[in-house]
């Protein structure tokens, strides 16, 4: 709900939309969102990754009734201010403080061998790689549940608006730096999510 109230709001700072504009969008987004959920298989208790997708469905059912078609950096700023809310930013400084903490890496490592995109397609697969130095870990992605997503909508082309939120969440976390070269979403071999200590 108050994602949805989020988003409503962002169109018309970051489209131009009047609010009944705004609030016609919200109104036809809500069905396709729940018809979005509905189909996705379920995901297993294990699996860290359903919001991801539960907010890829959120953004896919206000971009399919917008009056004009956005380019990505206007999706991209979109994203980030909707997602950015209170709730949000709170939970990330409290992933923050545990960052690099035993039971984080022990969570990235386990999440690394669930490979649970074998059984989900809307899921993701990742191996940990910790850096040898010691300054910090890179989960690297082969397999993207937003991409799958957003290509069966029509709607790949913004999948970088949505990567782009990794650099927000880690900075609001306030423990790492993020670091990326390749994503999925531009043609590259792996998308590396990169978490570098902060000094």
């Amino acid at each position: 709900m108050l994602l949805r109230r989020s988003f409503e709001k962002n169109l018309t700072s970051d489209f131009g939309l009047t609010k009944e504009e705004a609030r016609m969008v919200r109104i036809k987004a809500k069905p396709k969102y729940r018809q979005i959920i509905e189909e996705l298989p379920e995901f297993e208790k294990e699996d860290r990754f359903k919001t991801n997708i539960v907010n890829c469905a959120m953004l896919i059912s206000f971009l399919s009734y917008l009056p004009q078609k956005p380019d990505v950096n206007e999706v991209t700023r979109y994203y980030e201010d909707s997602m950015t809310i209170s709730f949000l930013k709170k939970m990330c400084r409290k992933s923050g403080k545990n960052k690099f903490s035993e039971k984080d890496i022990a969570s990235m490592k386990a999440t690394a061998m669930l490979k649970a995109a074998d059984r989900n397609p809307y899921s993701w697969n990742m191996d940990y790689l910790p850096y040898e130095d010691g300054s910090g870990y890179e989960a690297r992605f082969y397999k993207c549940g937003i991409c799958v997503l957003m290509r069966e909508h029509g709607l790949f082309e913004y999948v970088p608006a949505m990567c782009h939120l990794d650099y927000t969440m880690s900075e609001l976390g306030g423990a790492s730096d993020f670091v990326r070269e390749y994503t999925l979403a531009s043609g590259g071999p792996y998308c590396d999510c990169g978490y570098k200590k902060k000094a």
